[in-house]
């Protein structure tokens, strides 16, 4: 079996791609969702090249005048598509332990994979990969630079090259997504249109349509990054690995844990298990109990996760029947492991918290919630995390 190790999100920013007599200039950007050009203007160049189980073929752009300033030859083009090719096929035969690469698959959300010389932003700046989206809804091309691929040494190397690509379907995912974005203030919630739950409908509910509910929520309520970004610029850590790595971007480390909370949290209101361990969990991240689930960097403490309950005079009202709820941020200290008397303690493995998988985060957090969202003295408690907030 391939083991997958979460990695970090790599391509944080995106790109205009200026490869000459190749493509015309597409805009991306994979800090936002702003306009795209047309990604059906790209032209297929010469006959794509298939993989067993793929709607999508792999294309190789037209060589040009970039390429004598990237000492790629001919044969680098040819390894660098069978290069791709050999990765992906990894990734299809074990689509279930890669989630986004599965989720973009049977969404048929990637319409073809284009190799380019070399792929830059409109300031110049090259990246290795690139998604855009084209004029067919919930459909995005994957643009792969061959330059890049022969400087980190993945030409003939397909095995090297599978987590990479595999860290890439997130933006397949994300770009593919024609799901209305809220339209927010930075801070702002929209209390009166949060969809939350009694704990009785709850209780009813399928583990789908809890998951829907909680995607809801994450448009109006429920924040999965904490105010003050304390882990922009922040190094990460891959699943499993205690080593930590450089972002590439400002902003790489926060929304690589933003992705792996929401998917930890949607884990915890879909999955049997936790409404049979953990029922409060499952009901205070729908019931508006739980407004905030997010990593963070505070270096002065040593906990692992910390739960903040608002006092009373802070109680806020929410949803369509005005409940009034002292809402809690469940907070996971992202360079700390946990200490031995935790209740997650095992399910760590001794790890970091930010080397977590979706799996693990998922247990922690939902043991976090079971244990602390009511035992807490709530003024007690948070008079002392104010000594501890994210600076």
């Amino acid at each position: 079996m391939v083991v997958f190790r979460a990695a970090a999100w790599t391509i944080g920013v995106g790109a205009v791609v200026c490869v000459l007599y190749f493509v015309p200039v597409a805009h991306a950007n994979h800090q936002g969702h702003g306009s795209h050009a047309d990604g059906e203007t790209h032209p297929r160049v010469g006959t794509g090249y298939s993989i067993p189980g793929a709607s999508f073929q792999i294309f190789l752009g037209q060589a040009n005048d970039v390429a004598e300033g990237t000492g790629l030859i001919q044969a680098d083009r040819s390894a660098a598509v069978e290069t791709v090719r050999e990765a992906l096929v990894v990734l299809l035969q074990h689509r279930s332990d890669y989630p986004r690469v599965d989720e973009s698959l049977a969404k048929e959300a990637l319409a073809k994979v284009v190799i380019e010389t070399t792929v830059v932003n409109d300031e110049g700046k090259a990246f290795p990969f690139l998604v855009v989206r084209t004029t067919q809804p919930g459909r995005v091309i994957l643009l792969i630079s061959a330059a890049s691929l022969k400087e980190k040494g993945y030409l003939h190397h397909p095995e090297t090259l599978v987590p990479v690509l595999a860290r890439e379907f997130q933006w397949v995912a994300s770009k593919a997504d024609t799901a209305p974005k809220p339209k927010l203030v930075s801070g702002e919630r929209v209390l009166k249109s949060a969809a939350i739950r009694t704990d009785q409908d709850i209780a009813a509910l399928p583990g789908e349509e809890r998951v829907r509910i909680l995607q809801q929520l994450f448009d109006t309520y429920l924040r999965t990054v904490d105010e003050q970004k304390s882990l922009d610029g922040q190094p990460f850590y891959e699943v499993g690995s205690t080593a930590p790595v450089a972002p590439i971007h400002q902003d790489s480390t926060t929304k690589l844990y933003e992705i792996r909370v929401r998917e930890a949290l949607q884990k915890i209101v879909r999955e049997p298990f936790f409404w049979d361990r953990t029922p409060k969990a499952v009901r205070s991240l729908l019931n508006g109990k739980v407004w905030t689930v997010a990593f963070v960097k505070i270096d002065q403490r040593d906990w692992a996760t910390r739960t903040r309950v608002l006092p009373e005079e802070k109680a806020i009202v929410v949803g369509a029947h005005d409940q009034r709820i002292q809402p809690a941020a469940i907070l996971v200290n992202t360079y700390r492991t946990a200490a031995s008397d935790d209740p997650f303690y095992s399910d760590t493995q001794g790890l970091p918290m930010g080397a977590l998988s979706a799996d693990q985060l998922a247990r922690v957090i939902a043991s976090e919630i079971q244990h602390n969202i009511q035992e807490k003295s709530m003024t007690g408690h948070v008079a002392q995390d104010a000594l501890t907030a994210p600076k």
